[in-house]
């Protein structure tokens, strides 16, 4: 079977194409190319030993989509990550992000309509909740009012597709991820940020490493048991394998609904001096930080309640923080060596 992977040169989007290709199912990428590199390719193939194939594609050019999907008929199923990521970024520039997260989706979805049977997954994401009344997070809280432009395309992307959904012979399954980090055991891929990290592990091992002087820690002074702020932190590749559990699910019609929502975490809440302290077990080195203001925009706790993936799904997070953490440094360690 042949499945499109749009953002699929990305960090979640490449570790998705290594286990669907483990899976044997063919993979054909389209990527702008604006936040990642064609050596990614490079990475997929030394672990699986095949390189997909790749289209550089801007999905906010309609014509090119339509053109893309007239030459490649045989699509049986789309998992959809192109999208821009970082909440602060989208504050400053919110139209770039509506039209990059909100006008491609709308895109893709047109050409899928046309299809006799179309199966969609889609990159979505906890901030859908805000700042949840309770903890952990299950899929019935309610969506609170979005905190950036970034929350909001991920709650409109939600919206859309359910509406299509009804509709139309789309099925669909909503993940909604919380904190990823990591990279693959065999160091072939990991997160590649441009610029200065906008995540906290990818500036955590950049400092280790020397490249950044010192991390900031924004605020103490959360309702927390340490101050810092606490997050659901998923090794990549356990979420990789989340997406194909779910695509399966869709192609082998099990889905029980139209459109299926899962959240996608590990049950456990760390706070940003756990994740410190993992990083200094893991490396044996102990990493300079410091205790800055708070962000706008950041909440003070959000972790998964896993309950329905893990029973639903029949998946679960296998990776521990220590282990993601370990394989985010390796990483690290080999894209400077």
């Amino acid at each position: 079977m042949k499945i499109l992977v749009t953002g699929g040169l990305g960090f979640i989007g490449s570790h998705t194409v290594v286990e669907l290709q483990n899976e044997g199912f063919e993979v054909l990428i389209v990527d702008d190319l604006s936040n990642t590199s064609l050596k990614v390719l490079d990475g997929i193939d030394a672990i699986t030993g095949k390189i997909p194939v790749f289209e550089k594609l801007d999905l906010r050019d309609r014509d090119k989509v339509q053109d893309f999907f007239k030459r490649h008929n045989d699509i049986s199923g789309v998992i959809h990550f192109a999208a821009s990521k970082a909440v602060g970024e989208s504050v400053e520039n919110p139209l770039l992000y509506y039209e990059n997260n909100v006008s491609a989706l709308v895109y893709v979805l047109q050409e899928l309509q046309k299809m006799t049977e179309a199966h969609f997954i889609f990159s979505s994401s906890c901030t859908v909740y805000g700042q949840a009344e309770k903890m952990p997070i299950n899929e019935d809280a309610s969506i609170q009012t979005a905190m950036s432009p970034y929350g909001n395309t991920k709650q409109i992307g939600e919206e859309i597709i359910t509406d299509v959904a009804k509709v139309s012979t789309i099925n669909a399954v909503l993940l909604r991820y919380f904190n990823p980090i990591g990279a693959h055991p065999s160091a072939e891929i990991g997160e590649l940020p441009i610029g200065v990290p906008q995540n906290l592990v990818p500036f955590i091992t950049q400092t280790g490493f020397g490249l950044r002087k010192e991390l900031s820690v924004y605020g103490d002074d959360y309702p927390t048991a340490d101050g810092t702020a606490v997050r659901d932190y998923i090794h990549v590749v356990d979420l990789a394998k989340a997406h194909v559990v779910a695509l399966q699910r869709l192609l082998n019609k099990k889905n029980i609904t139209k459109v299926e929502t899962f959240n996608l975490g590990t049950g456990t809440g760390s706070s940003v001096l756990e994740v410190i302290k993992a990083f200094e077990k893991v490396s044996g080195q102990e990493l300079p930080y410091k205790i800055v203001g708070r962000r706008e925009g950041d909440i003070t706790s959000a972790y998964a309640n896993t309950d329905k993936a893990n029973r639903v799904l029949g998946w679960k997070a296998q990776s521990s923080l220590e282990e993601a953490m370990a394989s985010a440094w390796k990483w690290e360690q080999k894209i400077r060596s």
